[in-house]
């Protein structure tokens, strides 16, 4: 019965294959593309015969669209680096904290996102004026200023508080946009701080640093504040000037982790009583590499989609210096740490020196030269290696993944770069200032001084503001785990699981002991 069921089935579908039905289309398959796309696709009131006025808002809509994806998806690109994030940290801390250090980075996205959207944007963004690449919309038109020496200057926005009043496509695209790099900077404090901070006080911290701290010092930069008009004001260049965030998002972090790393305290066992370091290894250097991958992959996004234009083709020349850049500064890290301070190839300082290449190149990607980016980034990998000794060794700072020195001090050399390096072959109009970006070596002090004042101005306010955060945390919650809980790992006494289930682990041998 079965066999006669199939041989049915089987001379049904025979038949049905053979019979051709005809009918008229108005449109051949384009399995080229070439044809596909044409004037009957214009939106317009009489379909296929559109006017001069509505082909015009066809092309200008489409520029927006482009823009508005691109944004978007370098967006997308950046939030993937939150992984990159979770497993370079995780990678060179130890095996008892994976699942603590793993969760901090997983929910500093909601924790600082949420801040961010409560009053981080109104404050960062809510003054900025128009939106010129994602269709014009102007409502971000609150700036809070002062005046002073007869000087405008901008303090924090005071437009878009739970995003209200400000329902619209382009403004709610750059919001995405935006509070992933607001989660990169409040993601840097949980590397150096990383196996002793309470998880409580880490998440109070996201939120804050995403409400408050990170966006007061963004607007400065970025939302039309008072540092990006040092060049309107006082002729300094185009202001201070940070393309895709070495000062905004970078050295923002780097500050706040090592305020906290230095008021939390060392790791036990991390120094003698002498106070020379012991070294803590991290348990996963493959999860490290990995992760540094990631970033590498997601930072192309960072940098290439804050010309906030896909339509803007200097794109293509900001992923061409990011690209060399961090090839430079994984080169010199390792040259460095291999030949003139140690004696091998140091894996996490190449991965660091990598990183910090990009850290370094963010700020000036798209005012330098090919050759300009390969030199920022091959000093970066120099920087890496000596502030991560010195912090170790002379400020007897415990940072387990270095990110004091990857995105501290390489945020700093990242915006001095740019006032050196800019080459004057982009930016006209950047800040309401005519003409291209030009750097010292290029002619124009000013530029130079707008960077030093701004990476200044990051390391006073972000300073102070992250010793009252951690300080205030400290007296109402406590920022550091007991001895016990330390020594035992974090995984089960903060977050209520293992990290790693059914794996024994010698928690003692994890510890040095301090001579």
């Amino acid at each position: 019965m079965i066999r006669k069921i199939f041989l049915f089935v089987f001379a049904a579908m025979l038949s049905i294959t053979a019979i051709h039905v005809d009918a008229q289309t108005t449109k051949a398959p384009d399995p080229s593309g070439v044809t596909t796309g044409t004037v009957a696709d214009v939106t317009s009131a009489k379909p296929g015969a559109p006017t001069t006025a509505e082909l015009s808002d066809q092309v200008g809509k489409n520029k927006v669209s482009i823009n508005l994806v691109w944004l978007l998806i370098t967006g997308f690109l950046v939030f993937f680096m939150q992984a990159g994030f979770a497993l370079v940290e995780t990678g060179l801390t130890r095996a008892k904290n994976v699942g603590h250090t793993m969760t901090m980075n997983l929910f500093v996205y909601p924790a600082g996102a949420l801040g961010f959207f409560i009053c981080g944007f109104a404050i960062m963004f809510g003054g900025m004026g128009p939106l010129s690449t994602l269709g014009g919309y102007d409502g971000l038109n609150q700036e809070v200023s002062i005046t002073l020496f007869h000087h405008s200057f901008g303090l924090f926005g005071n437009k878009g508080f739970f995003m209200n009043g400000i329902y619209d496509v382009g403004v709610l695209g750059f919001f995405v946009f935006q509070a992933v790099f607001m989660d990169a900077a409040a993601t840097i404090p949980t590397g150096a701080m990383a196996e002793r901070w309470k998880f409580a006080s880490f998440a109070v911290s996201g939120f804050i640093i995403g409400g408050v701290i990170y966006p007061i010092y963004g607007n400065w930069v970025w939302g039309g504040g008072w540092l990006s008009q040092l060049g309107v004001n006082f002729g300094l260049g185009h202001g201070h000037l940070d393309f895709a965030g070495s000062s905004v998002v970078h050295l923002t972090g780097g500050v706040l982790a090592f305020v906290g790393a230095r008021m939390i305290g060392a790791r036990i066992g991390k120094y003698n009583k002498d106070k020379t370091p012991n070294a803590i290894p991290g348990h996963n250097i493959p999860m490290a590499v990995l992760g540094t991958l990631i970033l590498a992959f997601g930072w192309f996004g960072f940098n290439s989609g804050s010309t906030f234009a896909g339509s803007d083709l200097r794109f293509s020349v900001v992923a061409f210096n990011t690209m060399i850049a961090s090839c430079g500064g994984a080169l010199a890290s390792t040259l460095w740490i291999w030949f003139v301070r140690g004696t091998k190839p140091d894996v996490s300082m190449m991965c660091n020196g990598l990183l910090a290449g990009l850290v370094a190149i963010t700020a000036p990607c798209a005012f330098v030269s090919p050759a300009g980016g390969l030199i920022i980034g091959l000093l970066s990998g120099i920087i890496v290696v000596e502030v991560t000794l010195y912090v170790e060794k002379k400020l007897r700072i415990d940072d387990p993944v270095g990110a004091i020195a990857v995105h501290g001090a390489n945020g700093i050399w990242g915006v001095l770069a740019l006032g050196l390096f800019a080459d004057g072959t982009y930016g006209d109009g950047l800040n309401g200032i005519k003409g291209n970006v030009k750097g010292l070596f290029y002619g124009d002090t000013g530029q130079f001084i707008a960077e030093f004042i701004g990476a200044a101005t990051n390391l006073i306010f972000i300073g102070l503001a992250g010793w009252a955060m951690f300080k205030l945390l400290d007296v109402v919650i406590g920022n550091r785990v007991s001895a016990d809980v330390e020594l035992y790992g974090l995984d089960l006494p903060e977050m209520g699981i293992d990290g790693y289930s059914g794996v024994k682990l010698d928690k003692n041998a994890e510890t040095p002991l301090s001579r």
